[in-house]
């Protein structure tokens, strides 16, 4: 495939639409970027959106605050975190969005359609609606169990038990603020589709998974630039090299009981959420 680099290019003028995955983390966005990005008519960045150099707002896996806390993957399990990405005032969009035309590269000189991720960009929707021109939005939501236990595998695997202490320390526990993080995700999406559902799609991943060919189509038929759009194609994410498949079983199958247990003392308060979006409480 063509490498055609939008450094020398005048985007603004090029470019019909500003396509958002708005989708938390562990659920899905990446194959569906990645499916994206593959279409013709798209613009596209090396590595996802927050990890782009020059980008200009504040990163899940920096330091932030005197204690030097780490939000990493779990940005929206505590309130100051949400704080954090959702206050305007610590971006600098104008910025950033120079950043992202430059770094961008399409397959055809004629593409028309910016496409990018960054999951905690879901506490951000309204300011990049209101700093980015023609903005679209595709909303994806996961099983929050699904969720929760890959988080939770993640940070085991990676890091020592040193680290994952700092959760203990508030008196909560790894698996606890997962679910906080996966619940508080599920309450903003819902937000983010009533006020700007307009400007967007939205599906769960599992409803991707089902019925490929039909997401697809309301997909085109937000952005009609994507007639290439394929979602039933095999894609290269994480570990994984295979055509689009429903993981949520082997997530399933993986839970123990103690964290199952923890997953649903926060669910537990927080059904309204789940519901909203067809889950509901397990074991």
């Amino acid at each position: 495939m063509n490498r055609i680099p939008a450094a020398n290019r005048d985007l603004a003028r090029l470019l019909d639409a500003h396509l958002f995955v708005v989708c938390p983390n562990d659920s899905g966005s990446s194959f569906l970027a990645g499916a994206l990005e593959a279409c013709r008519a798209v613009w596209r960045l090396p590595r996802e959106g927050q990890r782009t150099h020059g980008y200009a707002g504040p990163l899940p896996w920096r330091p932030h605050g005197p204690d030097g806390w780490l939000p990493g993957l779990l940005w929206a399990a505590e309130p100051r975190w949400i704080d954090l990405f959702a206050d305007p005032c610590n971006h600098d969009w104008p910025r950033t969005r120079k950043a992202w035309h430059f770094h961008a590269h399409a397959a055809d000189a004629r593409a028309s359609v910016f496409v990018t991720k960054s999951p905690s960009h879901m506490l951000c929707v309204e300011q990049l609606a209101r700093h980015f021109d023609n903005a679209k939005f595709l909303f994806m939501v996961r099983n929050p169990y699904a969720v929760c236990e890959g988080i939770c595998r993640y940070y085991r695997k990676s890091f020592p038990p040193r680290y994952l202490r700092q959760f203990e320390e508030r008196g909560k526990s790894l698996p606890a603020a997962a679910a906080a993080h996966a619940t508080n995700c599920l309450a903003w999406q819902r937000r983010n589709i009533e006020a700007w559902g307009g400007q967007g799609v939205f599906f769960t991943y599992e409803r991707m998974c089902a019925a490929p060919e039909a997401v697809a189509e309301e997909i085109r038929a937000l952005a009609p630039q994507l007639a290439d759009l394929n979602l039933r194609r095999r894609i290269k994410v994480k570990s994984y090299d295979e055509p689009l498949t429903d993981m949520n079983a082997r997530h399933f199958a993986r839970l123990q009981s103690d964290d199952l247990a923890a997953f649903n003392r926060v669910f537990r308060d927080h059904e309204d959420a789940l519901a909203y979006f067809g889950y509901e409480l397990m074991g």
